[in-house]
């Protein structure tokens, strides 16, 4: 009998490719200098790129394999996490692990896509057009969550009762939720009565803005930084004072006098990526209490983080003189709307009233499905899942960019630091060929400090990443080749 339907044997071949359990070219030698664990990994990695293992193929459980070779589990467990990291391996936890479709981008990723598909004028405005691979930052992978989560939130959320009157701060069961999801992640002392819920990070900048700025204020933002805060705070009427960055993150030293507050995204610089040190948090800190300054610390990014211990919010060391706003807009979907605002008590009351008077409120069902979400530990679950992925693109990026790389430690993006005339040349090349990604220029109040591009590897699936960076490399190859 033919298949009339191509997709449905597509389907089933891999269904039963999937059920099927190979053996493994694997053997170990304990004699040999090289360690047990990177000799198991160079040999499925072997196998792999030689065809011996086929894409979607069920590779041992990590007990069984290690029976099979006398090693312990461990063994076996970490080259299996070094090899999924690096995209080799796929899987989920509870069904198996299987080969990667490794060669999906078609080659080694130096092919060109059609030209003449570049973005708009207006590119940040509306996603990309189809067949392009969007490298650009500040975008996550949607189509990864539970949707059987999803759904168990939406109709928990839709048995509780509406509210005539919604509460200014939010609503109490995400309050609570949130006050011990962060305290768990982020070792954030806080507790319900110090949150206040929020539509997201600009959302809660234009809420503190609207109740602390007066017109002519000084606000500092971090340069290169994120634009969105500078036009926020500027909106407000406060003047823009461009506060240096390097690779750690901002330079707390010879900060400039007379702030009324400071912005700041301590767990991944956006753009460069640097990661705020402990030493330079506490003197941040020690400056805030010396001259009455307010931090508004942006938990960017802080979620994901590669090959690296977390550090503690700016909040948790200095909860007076901190503000703390997060959103689920990377971790989850921009379309939840969801985020929050962690302050001391006395502030947070002021932040309701402004929220009264500008009758602004986020979304009570919403906020109702978010708690159930994290009350059943759903986010958590889909936190953990996102880490593993996106260490896989993070993977792809450093392996195709990595002379350049820099800030890969954490996030959805990397900073490629290149010589000024390099770039235009650069992006130019890129989007002739379908590809897309950012610079630091428009990052900048001020003349540019930082030059470079800024790639992003969250809403692009892997072998886009893989073809995307493979295409930037070679750009980056000839460009710096030329005299």
């Amino acid at each position: 009998m033919a298949w009339r339907n191509t997709s449905t044997f597509a389907a089933l071949r891999e269904t039963t490719l999937r059920e099927q359990q190979v053996e493994l070219p694997v053997a170990v030698d304990r004699s040999s200098p090289t360690p047990l664990v990177v000799q198991v990994g160079d040999q499925l990695r072997a196998a792999m790129r030689d065809g011996a293992l086929r894409a979607g193929e069920r590779l041992p459980s990590s007990r069984g394999l290690a029976g099979l070779l006398g090693v312990s589990r461990t063994v076996v467990t970490e080259a299996y996490q070094q090899l999924y990291a690096e995209g080799w391996l796929d899987g989920r936890h509870g069904s198996g692990t299987y080969v990667a479709d490794v060669h999906a981008d078609g080659g080694d990723g130096s092919g060109a896509r059609p030209a003449g598909l570049g973005p708009s004028p207006d590119a940040d405005l509306q996603p990309p057009a189809a067949g392009l691979v969007d490298l650009r930052p500040g975008r996550p992978w949607v189509t990864a969550y539970d949707t059987a989560a999803w759904r168990r939130a939406w109709r928990a959320a839709a048995d509780l009762p509406m509210s005539a009157w919604p509460d200014l701060y939010g609503d109490p069961m995400l309050r609570e939720a949130l006050a011990d999801h962060l305290r768990r992640a982020r070792a954030v002392p806080a507790g319900p009565g110090n949150v206040l819920i929020t539509r997201g990070t600009g959302n809660g900048l234009d809420l503190l803005a609207a109740t602390l700025l007066k017109p002519g204020d000084r606000v500092g933002v971090e340069e290169p930084g994120y634009r969105s805060a500078r036009r926020i705070f500027a909106s407000r009427g406060a003047e823009i004072v461009p506060c240096p960055v390097d690779a750690d993150g901002l330079i707390v030293d010879d900060l400039p006098i007379g702030l009324r507050m400071i912005y700041t995204t301590p767990a991944h610089q956006f753009p460069t990526g640097g990661r705020l040190p402990i030493p330079r948090r506490e003197r941040l800190l020690a400056w805030a209490r010396a001259t009455g300054a307010l931090v508004v610390e942006d938990d960017y990014d802080a979620e994901f983080r590669y090959d690296v211990a977390p550090l503690p919010a700016l909040y948790g060391l200095g909860p007076e003189q901190v503000v703390l706003l997060g959103t689920l807009s990377k971790s989850l979907s921009p379309d939840v709307g969801v985020g929050w605002l962690v302050a001391g008590r006395p502030l947070l009351d002021l932040v309701a009233r402004t929220r009264k008077e500008l009758a602004d409120r986020t979304s009570g069902p919403v906020q109702r499905a978010v708690a159930v979400l994290l009350d059943r530990g759903d986010l958590d679950r889909h936190l953990r899942r996102m880490r593993l992925e996106y260490a896989r693109r993070r993977a792809a990026v450093v392996a195709a960019l990595g002379p350049w790389t820099k800030g890969d430690t954490a996030g959805l993006h990397v900073l490629a630091e290149l010589p000024e005339h390099v770039v235009p040349e650069v992006v130019a090349g890129a989007r002739e060929r379908g590809v897309l990604v950012d610079t630091t220029i428009r990052h900048h109040h001020g003349p540019p400090r930082v030059h470079g591009l800024v790639v992003g590897y969250g809403s692009a699936a892997l072998h886009d990443v893989r073809q995307g960076c493979g295409i930037v490399r070679n750009l980056l190859d000839h460009a710096l080749q030329e005299p």
